[in-house]
């Protein structure tokens, strides 16, 4: 760790021709209903933890491994993660406003206007971190998907496969066939296909549960003798919910973690705390982070995200997230609190 930063790769993708000019695609769009209140302040996609927002989480890894253009699909508080991404980064970036939330279908048809019909480009879904070695995505002139074997696949669009090619998908259904799922990858070869198979939805109203799905358009694709290939991901991390968010807090801690000795306090790693943060006659870990700023004070913190400008005094907290800018006093075990709110309980 250095400067009381994690560094983490959300992705890793090689290129073995640089010429190439590669695009990722990033859905955004979404207002985070799950993740309410924090989502009513903040959009999901820069909710932070281990010292960066989960779009920083995602980007950074992309831009390690030579994307040249970002394209996101903003709506709602689409203006901050605009804001967000010009300040923060210098590579080209292009905002497709997305008015109508009509599924992830309906957010790529509109991002691939910026696409051009003869080249390459990924789709990463922005409430994901993905860990996984694709070096080969662009060996062959194949489509690829990455996937991801999960217990119960009824919640994703479901694989079918034969040996690493995709024969069969579908979203959502009551009685997979297999339990391999999409785990927000996506790599193709040219645009052209991809928004001719999304027209044809469109046009014929095409749905899965009320929404344009990607995956019927992949399924389209399929069906008419596109070749898919899959890509096993091993490392899948879902941020759309308080008790994922904190379940992929852990894993990215146990692979970044770490902070020098704070005198006068128990730090058990692993954790995250900002250089700038206070922390006195505390024990904060394992599995904390403390945002910019934060100031904590004789508190017990386990298994917990702290937002930046946060004051915890007194406080003994456990798989708890607490938002930007709040304030808190007394005993609690488990709290989700979000941004700016004050909060008093006396102890016992």
């Amino acid at each position: 760790m250095e400067g009381g930063k994690i560094f983490c790769r959300s992705i890793i993708i090689y290129y073995n021709n640089k010429e190439v000019f590669m695009r990722a695609i990033i859905p955004v769009a979404g207002v985070g209903e799950r993740l309410r209140p924090f989502t009513h302040t903040t959009p999901k996609p820069l909710l932070s933890f281990a010292g960066k927002p989960i779009l920083a989480h995602i980007i950074d890894g992309l831009l390690d491994n030579n994307v040249d253009e970002l394209v996101l699909v903003v709506g709602y508080m689409g203006e901050k993660i605009e804001q967000f991404v010009k300040e923060r980064y210098s590579i080209p970036a292009k905002f497709v406003w997305q008015d109508k939330l009509l599924g992830l279908g309906y957010a790529i048809y509109l991002a691939l206007e910026k696409i051009p019909d003869d080249e390459p480009f990924l789709i990463i879904l922005g409430d994901t971190i993905i860990e996984a070695d694709i070096s080969d995505v662009s060996k062959t002139d194949t489509h690829k998907i990455g996937i991801h074997w999960v217990e119960d696949p009824r919640r994703f669009g479901v694989l079918e496969l034969s040996g690493k090619r995709i024969i069969g998908m579908v979203e959502k259904p009551e009685s997979p066939k297999s339990n391999w799922v999409i785990a927000g990858l996506y790599y193709f070869t040219d645009a052209r296909k991809l928004r001719s198979s999304l027209n044809y939805i469109i046009e014929n109203n095409i749905s899965t549960r009320g929404e344009i799905q990607l995956t019927d358009a992949l399924a389209n694709m399929l069906n008419d003798g596109e070749v898919f290939e899959s890509i096993v991901i091993e490392g899948w991390h879902d941020c759309g919910k308080p008790e994922t968010l904190l379940a992929t807090h852990r894993e990215m801690l146990d692979k970044n973690g770490n902070v020098e000795k704070l005198e006068g306090n128990i730090i058990i790693p692993p954790v995250h705390i900002a250089k700038n943060a206070s922390v006195k006659s505390s024990i904060i870990g394992p599995y904390v982070s403390l945002g910019e700023h934060s100031q904590i004070e004789s508190s017990i913190l386990t298994d917990s995200i702290v937002g930046d400008g946060t004051i915890i005094t007194k406080c003994v907290l456990d798989n708890s997230i607490i938002g930007n800018d709040a304030a808190f006093s007394g005993r609690a075990y488990r709290l989700n609190l979000g941004n700016s709110s004050r909060v008093e309980l006396e102890w016992e």
